[in-house]
């Protein structure tokens, strides 16, 4: 479904992803993971086409994204729920939510994908004409999720989705991630918990300064030694 090829991007002089390659197969839940400043934000920044890439090409089905603006790929059917939540704070959550179908001309299917996004989300029904900067973290969460999920994506992009979080709604973000998969969704994760982040996945990609150093399986990548000393605290 989706496809990096040889992705090179800059801040300034600054070589953040140097020749990024992945692919993601439709159905699969893949996850990226590294350490702080590897790229991993970078690599969903530019497939969304918030940072434009120097040079490679990013495939979407086959259709090139890479000179497209961040609109007309999320027209496309690239949504990205951005690290830290980026809500918008002084809005309700069912303007934050409006917002995530904004570019969505069938109107019948707004009101089934809102009804999907309480089902997975009940506290935001809850919360519905609640200013959304006065959730709780874990309540922007789901805003952000939810908000993304209105866009009806074809896959989704999830940026350190439990940043910030309790234990409990760590398991509990990461149970709806993989219902969001069971129910048609193509997921690209970036998180910090690899742990977590390899115990739902398909497979995975690790990065380091910018460049994939190992791809596997999540089981293989669980077991790999420089994984487990490096990523998941096991020694």
């Amino acid at each position: 479904m989706l496809e990096l090829k040889d992705v090179h991007t800059y801040y300034g002089n600054i070589h953040a992803l140097k020749g990024i390659s992945l692919k993601v197969e439709k159905g699969e839940i893949v996850t990226l993971i590294g350490s702080n400043g590897a790229g991993k934000s970078t690599t969903l920044r530019t497939i969304q086409g918030i940072n434009r890439p120097r040079s490679g090409s990013i495939l979407l089905e086959g259709e090139a994204l890479e000179k497209l603006p961040p609109h007309e790929i999320a027209l496309r059917g690239v949504a990205q729920s951005p690290e830290g939540r980026m809500i918008f704070p002084r809005m309700t959550v069912m303007e934050n939510l409006e917002m995530g179908a904004y570019a969505r001309k069938d109107k019948s299917g707004f009101d089934e994908d809102l009804e999907r996004v309480f089902n997975l989300f009940p506290r935001l029904k809850e919360r519905i004409n609640q200013k959304g900067g006065t959730l709780s973290g874990g309540e922007q969460q789901m805003l952000a999720m939810g908000r993304a999920l209105m866009a009806r994506p074809r896959i989704l992009l999830l940026d350190e989705p439990s940043m910030g979080l309790s234990p409990i709604l760590v398991e509990l973000i990461f149970e709806i991630i993989q219902t969001i998969n069971k129910e048609g969704t193509t997921i690209l994760l970036v998180e910090q918990n690899a742990l977590m982040a390899l115990s739902i996945a398909n497979r995975g990609y690790v990065i380091q300064t910018g460049e994939i150093v190992l791809t596997d399986t999540a089981s293989k990548l669980k077991a790999n030694e420089m994984v487990r000393k490096s990523y998941l605290g096991i020694e």
